[in-house]
């Protein structure tokens, strides 16, 4: 049997931009998805905590010290410049793998530019913050 668990999770995460006209997805800042192990075009799950919106749309990287978490396209409608989001990724696997399974999480805060915690993160989290 296979089980979803949570893989990944950018936590109160600040929109910095939004782009209606854009083709659809979130762009976020490619360190902040690096230090989570959130791969280019991976399936996320959206949580905004301002609005209490949900919605899925995929990662695309930002430019590396951008700070941007960018609601764009048809998600751009799901939040507000300054709104906090939760951003999570699911991995699928066995209920063996999922016993001692840990997520990536990185708690942001300042407009995205301190980490408050981190959590199993991939790449040191104090790396460019």
């Amino acid at each position: 049997m296979n089980v979803t668990l949570l893989k990944s999770k950018l936590l109160r995460a600040e929109v910095t931009d939004r782009a209606l006209h854009y083709e659809g997805s979130l762009a976020i800042d490619r360190e902040l998805m690096d230090q989570v192990g959130m791969l280019p075009y991976e399936k996320i799950l959206v949580a905004n905590i301002e609005n209490g919106e949900r919605f899925e749309t995929y990662a695309i990287p930002a430019p590396v010290g951008s700070l941007t978490i960018s609601l764009n396209g048809a998600a751009a409608h799901k939040g507000e410049l300054g709104d906090l989001l939760v951003i999570m990724s699911f991995a699928e696997m066995t209920v063996v793998e999922a016993a001692d399974w840990k997520p990536s999480v990185l708690v942001l805060a300042e407009g995205n530019r301190k980490i408050v915690r981190a959590d199993n993160v991939l790449v040191a989290a104090d790396a460019r913050y």
